[in-house]
């Protein structure tokens, strides 16, 4: 035991290096910077009522000590469960599992718990079944991830005493919503390929139900229209590479495809092989651009261009909205909405020829 682990009044502390079996607690920490117990709670809390100097004292015994706070223990005596519910589907995809992993980043920097309940899809009963399920457990708000079309209807049936926020929900929705524009980020995409002097832009969507596939697609358009280019008829695929590949088989026999928009970076994966199949160099023949900016995508050949989301930045303004009405304690519709950044690698710099 070292000199330094005893307190003020000679008493033996729990060793900060884990040297003894019992962790540090509040009467630890009260006793080693000369203070009540009452003090340390209000610490913790950060209760402004504690004067800077005291602060200090209460901040570098915690320090010294190793003290962390129990969570569990103090849900327990608050009587709240300091616990937020999150309903999502499809959490295997790179964007929900992204949205998610940032929101449970957010929600323990704020001292929460999440528990959550995936669905295999975004129905009314669906929805009721796992909010009914999370409300057993007593959670204090509730994020449903639903950027599909038919979460209107179910986010409708969500119960009313409990803060909601929904996350790539429809901007339309009655509660908060937090979302990347879609639009915003398609209008990169399809402007960067107009700008290095390619006639029109070739798309390959995401499926139609999706929120997200929908406003990309619309941001692709709208920015043919401004430019006055042609607007090709789009291909559709499910996301995976394999509909990409699919896509890509069939462009690649299309002379005038010089460059392609694809809906997210999976699908782009499989429409560079295509491409290649067939013979169609990127992006020296094609350009292509891709939308999430997944960690594989700089690893394509060649690297994909791509609309970068920032999910952490997501997830955190979900967890604020439900701290935000858990403080206030009045629910909200308040829109947070993130831009998108355009990410350029190789497999669109070139620029095509006029001949």
């Amino acid at each position: 035991m070292t000199a330094n682990n005893r307190g003020p009044n000679g008493q033996r502390l729990p060793e900060p290096n884990g040297e003894s079996e019992r962790r540090p607690s509040i009467a630890d920490v009260a006793s080693f910077a000369r203070v009540s117990h009452q003090t340390v709670s209000r610490v913790l809390n950060d209760n402004p009522s504690v004067g800077d100097l005291t602060r200090a004292r209460v901040l570098a015994a915690i320090d010294q000590l190793g003290y962390r706070p129990n969570i569990a223990a103090r849900a327990l005596a608050s009587g709240r469960s300091k616990t937020l519910g999150v309903v999502a589907m499809d959490t295997t995809r790179y964007g929900p599992v992204s949205t998610l992993y940032g929101f449970q980043l957010a929600a323990q920097q704020h001292g929460y718990f999440v528990s959550v309940v995936a669905v295999h899809a975004i129905d009314r009963q669906s929805v009721r079944e796992a909010v009914r399920w999370l409300t057993s457990q007593s959670v204090e708000g509730l994020a449903v991830i639903a950027p599909f079309t038919s979460a209107h209807d179910a986010l409708s049936s969500l119960p009313t005493g409990t803060p909601v926020v929904a996350v790539e929900g429809d901007p339309e929705a009655n509660m908060s919503v937090v979302t990347v524009d879609q639009v915003a980020g398609a209008r990169l995409a399809t402007e960067h390929l107009l700008g290095a002097g390619y006639g029109t832009v070739f798309h390959v969507a995401g499926p139609p139900e999706w929120l997200e596939a929908r406003a990309r697609s619309e941001g692709w358009r709208a920015a043919l229209h401004s430019a006055g280019a042609d607007v090709t008829p789009p291909l559709s695929g499910d996301w995976t590479a394999r509909s990409g590949y699919q896509a890509g088989q069939v462009l690649a026999q299309v002379p005038d495809a010089r460059a392609i928009f694809v809906a997210n970076d999976q699908m782009a994966m499989g429409v560079l092989r295509a491409l290649h199949e067939r013979g169609r160099r990127v992006p020296e023949e094609v350009a292509v651009v891709g939308f999430d900016d997944t960690p594989e995508s700089a690893y394509f050949i060649p690297p994909l261009t791509t609309i970068r989301q920032d999910f952490k930045r997501v997830g955190r303004a979900a967890v604020q909205l439900l701290v935000d009405q858990l403080t206030t304690g009045a629910k909200s519709q308040e829109r947070v909405v993130i831009n998108p950044e355009l990410v350029c690698r190789e497999s669109s710099v070139a620029v095509p020829s006029h001949d």
